[in-house]
């Protein structure tokens, strides 16, 4: 056999060991084309979809039932680039669904017989799954998954707080379901671990949504940089309402910029020094521990020398005050007098005994810790008996107030529908049901004659404390910039309900004649929202007295006057301007 018979016969060989290669190959995907085409359409989308097994988080309601937040039933798109034929063909037909993917990035990926998931289109409607589905691309799956969404959205964003894309609990109440392990308590409600019970808030989105609006309002009348406020529950500690502007979506948490600084939880996630707000503990020491009474005086008729400091009163009366005239003219005097006469280390205790030198817990993880003086001295107890030089969670600081007025026992707050028996053996006292008493007698009088009068409600009997701080601009104190806070409780003569209003850095406006204190802004804000809450509450009101019809006349001269200003015309206010 000659040589070129034989290179014939080895040329002939390869020759068709390729077109039989090829024609195997050409078979195999004519088979394929063939199999997709004819099986069963039902039974190809069974394949091609995937259920994400996961503990199922439980729905979230307020205390009456209301939906705050669930799971939706959502699909996903991924591939499973080492099963696919086409990958250049599967990225065109993907194209026709998703105009906007990345067509080069798909590509790549798809080419990567090595890669065994890639993400297509996460959370997708369920047409938009049907339309993939029906596009019969191998290698190309669906994941059946569930979304978070809030019907509420920003109403109750701090609290609530919201889960990522993952289903994980990043803030508010989310992130305790995932971490105290109540969402897997919650899934084992049901047998078939499919669902669960709802986890059941104490908050109500009908005071929600008064006390949000009236904050709103409020921001933007005195133009404050933010605002805060709660409604609690003084015998349960059930917090009813809480908010803290400005919020964010939890729908859409980036969009809304939910982790930006200003959107933080002013009322458990910030500190605060709450100004004259204090001066009522600093009472309730004095008053508890028998070295002041309602009778004795204290001299204010001079600046306060301690040290080298100066302790001055904003509206000096410059006489000798009784205790109840300390409290209605917010003496700085007055009220460091009354701490001296205590004593440093009874004064610590008793800060101490009122939770007010720890970190406060709830549910909500976002926790501040109070920022105290290093060292307790004559002057830090001085200073910190008008709440100046230590800061805390203005939850902490309403805690408190509650305990004081509703008859001596601190109930640690919650977000949690908690019911009265739970509550009761859950407190602790702090004050004698006599102290008590005396400090809601200082709260309502401050109310009629002193510095909350324009938070009177007419008819249901406010009660309260104001509070005006400087705040720490560029590590000094300014007069110019401020946090003013009123403390409130109604009705005073069987007190349930504690109201907070905060705003930060209101500015003055010509109806205030060019004052931001608190009286000014924070106290009428917590009138308003009283007015709001109470016949939500079932709190009854009462104009059968004297001084209830005289609030009501005070109520309705100041609503008259911000009708009239509103009515007065954009020429009227530049006047005013």
């Amino acid at each position: 056999m000659s040589v070129m018979t034989t290179r014939r016969r080895l040329h002939d060989g390869r020759m068709t060991f390729v077109v039989v290669a090829f024609a195997g190959f050409f078979a195999a995907v004519s088979l394929k084309a063939a199999w997709l085409t004819l099986h069963d359409d039902d039974a190809r989308r069974k394949s091609s979809v995937v259920r994400k097994d996961r503990i199922p988080r439980p729905d979230i309601v307020d205390r009456n039932g209301i939906l705050l937040a669930a799971d939706m039933p959502f699909a996903s798109i991924f591939a499973e680039p080492y099963r696919m034929i086409d990958p250049e063909g599967a990225v065109e037909q993907l194209k026709t669904v998703f105009p906007n993917l990345n067509e080069a990035r798909l590509l790549r990926q798809f080419s990567n017989r090595r890669l065994k998931f890639v993400w297509v289109k996460r959370q997708v409607r369920p047409e938009v799954e049907a339309r993939v589905l029906a596009l019969g691309i191998p290698g190309i799956r669906v994941m059946k998954d569930k979304r978070r969404v809030y019907p509420m959205g920003p109403l109750t964003s701090h609290v609530v707080g919201y889960a990522n894309i993952d289903s994980k609990g990043l803030t508010g109440i989310e992130r305790y379901l995932d971490t105290s392990g109540a969402l897997f308590t919650a899934s084992l409600a049901r047998p078939d671990g499919r669902s669960a019970q709802p986890a059941k808030l104490s908050i109500d989105v009908r005071v929600q949504h008064a006390l949000r609006d009236e904050l709103d309002k409020a921001v933007k009348k005195f133009r404050a940089i933010g605002a805060g406020g709660l409604v609690m529950d003084v015998h349960t500690g059930e917090i009813l309402a809480l908010v803290s502007l400005p919020d964010f979506n939890p729908n859409a948490p980036v969009k809304t910029g939910a982790q930006k600084k200003d959107r933080l939880n002013r009322m458990t996630a910030g500190v605060y020094e709450l100004g004259s707000v204090i001066k009522a503990v600093t009472f309730a020491m004095a008053l508890d521990l028998g070295t002041a009474t309602l009778d004795k005086k204290y001299d204010a008729r001079f600046p306060l020398r301690v040290g080298r400091a100066k302790i001055h009163d904003y509206h000096a009366q410059r006489r000798w005050l009784s205790v109840p005239e300390i409290f209605t003219h917010s003496s700085n005097i007055g009220t460091a007098r009354m701490a001296l006469e205590v004593g440093l280390e009874q004064h610590k205790a008793f800060l101490d005994k009122v939770g007010l030198r720890e970190r406060l817990r709830t549910e909500l993880p976002e926790s501040a810790r109070p920022l105290l003086p290093r060292r307790w001295t004559t002057i830090t107890s001085v200073t910190a008996s008008f709440g100046h030089g230590f800061a805390v969670q203005p939850l902490q600081g309403a805690a408190v107030i509650a305990a004081l007025v509703n008859g001596g026992v601190l109930v640690p707050p919650t977000f949690l529908k908690r019911d009265a028996e739970t509550a009761k053996a859950m407190g602790r006292r702090v004050i004698s049901e006599e102290t008590s008493r005396k400090m809601r007698y200082l709260f309502r009088l401050n109310a009629v004659k002193g510095t909350a009068r324009r938070a009177a409600a007419p008819g249901w009997r406010v009660g309260g404390k104001t509070g005006t701080a400087e705040k720490v601009i560029n590590g000094k104190y300014s007069k110019d910039h401020r946090l003013t806070s009123f403390m409130g409780a109604f009705p005073m003569d069987d007190p349930k309900y504690v109201v907070l209003v905060m705003l930060d850095d209101p500015r003055p406006l010509p109806e205030t004649h060019g004052y931001a204190t608190s009286g000014w802004n924070a106290v009428p804000v917590a009138g308003n929202v009283i007015a709001r809450i109470a016949p939500l509450l079932g709190v009854p009101p009462r104009l059968d007295d004297e001084v209830a019809k005289e609030e009501l006349a005070r109520w309705r001269k100041l609503h008259k006057n911000a009708e009239r200003r509103a009515g007065a015309g954009p020429g009227a206010r530049r006047k005013q301007g």
